[in-house]
């Protein structure tokens, strides 16, 4: 009878052992799911901001479109076209004289320090694995 309660023992693995292969299966599945779940929200921040930075690109383009829709209104006006005329071209009406006033060309100024080093990435590690985290890390400029 002694024998049989030490060959169960033996093939039986202890309770310690059994609870830290559990441990290890629940902390590889949190690992999984939170491997899993980073990905997808460092896309979605990512398009979240290439969404706001159309959204800007937008707004400015609406501007300058509106900004030259005023320019061909003026161009329409024979006072606009004589400004332009006359800045541009340097014309002018029969009796007037016109004068060009040339402004001598000044040297460039070289300057002779060197360059700094620029290192790649000077930011700290602990800030490039929270913006990998949080997809700053993503280029979205193109």
């Amino acid at each position: 009878m002694t024998e049989t309660l030490e060959h169960t023992t033996e093939t039986s693995p202890p309770r310690r052992q059994r609870w830290g292969w559990v441990l290890a299966v629940v902390l590889l599945g949190a690992l999984a799911l939170t491997v899993s779940g980073i990905f997808p929200f460092r896309q979605l921040v990512s398009q979240q901001r290439q969404i706001e930075h159309t959204q800007e690109q937008l707004a400015a383009l609406e501007r300058e479109n509106q900004v030259l829709v005023e320019d061909i209104e003026m161009l329409g006006t024979d006072a606009e076209i004589e400004r332009i005329a006359r800045e541009q071209y340097g014309l002018v009406r029969p009796g007037e004289v016109g004068y060009v006033v040339v402004t001598p060309r000044e040297t460039p100024i070289v300057d002779a320090s060197p360059d700094p080093v620029v290192r790649s990435d000077e930011r700290p590690w602990w800030r490039r694995v929270w913006d990998f985290v949080t997809g700053d890390d993503i280029n979205t400029d193109g």
